[in-house]
């Protein structure tokens, strides 16, 4: 039987993640707004504007789902269209829900794994572990072979703190003592295959790397690297934000990592921000 993939939104990850798929084999394809081409893989429309494609039969022949469509203040709008569906194929191998690790909230930097409890800060997250029960439900009711990653702050080619300072809009933000967690958009997609390979239905796994540090520390990095003055430094009290991005310094926490090292025998390419940000140097530095 061939391997087909379906991807619930061509994002930032979702396409790197397809791109991988498709050099192992696979035959991919999956949705965006415009239902365009995102590079080699074939797109259909599926958003607010776009029409619910309740005949879309390439579905049903999927044998790998992701979920990388986020919910929104109705719910999650993949498991409304099409959670049962997919609850009741019969060709799906693997479903993979990508969420975040900001359904664990605030612990004041206390370190939570993928055992504690989900007590997220404000409404995006309560939206999330809302999402993460409804998927889990029809996993527990029918099987549905349900996995899901709980992702860091995600960085990669086009979207990391070297192109926040080379275009000169970086910041560094200094709130003594708060940090973020990051991951490499390929050391998702690695975490992703890993877990195709081990499937281990109704499992979550914190996806983060090794070094939780302040964003102001990863500002000062990127600007040595490119030789460039860094940003001056703004209070966090100081700081004009908007609501969303002064959200996500509400919380403060340090995630575990472990289990995807330990159950999936993932070694993470970029263990710490430096070496995904020196990987994309080269990006960046010309000119």
């Amino acid at each position: 039987m061939r391997r087909r993939a379906f991807i619930f939104g061509l994002g930032f990850t979702g396409k790197r993640y397809a791109a991988a798929l498709q050099a192992e084999g696979f035959q991919s394809i999956g949705t965006t707004r415009s239902g365009k081409p995102v590079g080699e893989i074939e797109s259909i429309a599926y958003g607010p504007d776009a029409p619910v494609l309740r005949n879309l039969a390439v579905l049903d022949d999927a044998t790998h789902v992701l979920l990388s469509v986020p919910p929104n203040s109705d719910g999650d709008p993949v498991l409304h269209d099409f959670g049962d569906r997919l609850a009741a194929s019969k060709n799906l191998k693997w479903l993979g829900y990508l969420g975040t690790t900001g359904v664990y909230g605030d612990r004041d930097g206390g370190e939570v794994d993928e055992a504690s409890a989900l007590t997220p800060s404000g409404e995006r997250g309560a939206r999330r572990v809302a999402a993460e029960a409804g998927w889990l439900k029809l996993h527990e009711k029918h099987g549905l072979p349900l996995h899901i990653f709980r992702l860091a702050g995600i960085y990669g080619p086009g979207r990391n703190a070297l192109a926040q300072t080379k275009a000169g809009t970086a910041r560094r933000l200094i709130k003594p003592g708060h940090k973020f967690s990051r991951i490499h958009v390929d050391d998702i997609v690695q975490v992703l295959l890993a877990s195709m390979e081990r499937p281990n239905p109704g499992a979550a796994y914190n996806v983060c790397d090794d070094l939780p540090s302040e964003s102001a520390d990863v500002s000062l990095y990127a600007a040595d690297l490119l030789n460039i003055e860094p940003p001056p430094p703004i209070q966090f009290a100081d700081a004009e934000l908007s609501p969303m991005a002064r959200s996500f310094y509400q919380d403060n926490k340090t995630v575990s990592n472990a289990r995807i090292k330990q159950e999936l025998g993932v070694e993470l390419r970029y263990p710490t921000y430096r070496e995904g940000l020196h990987a994309l140097l080269s990006d960046y530095s010309a000119g």
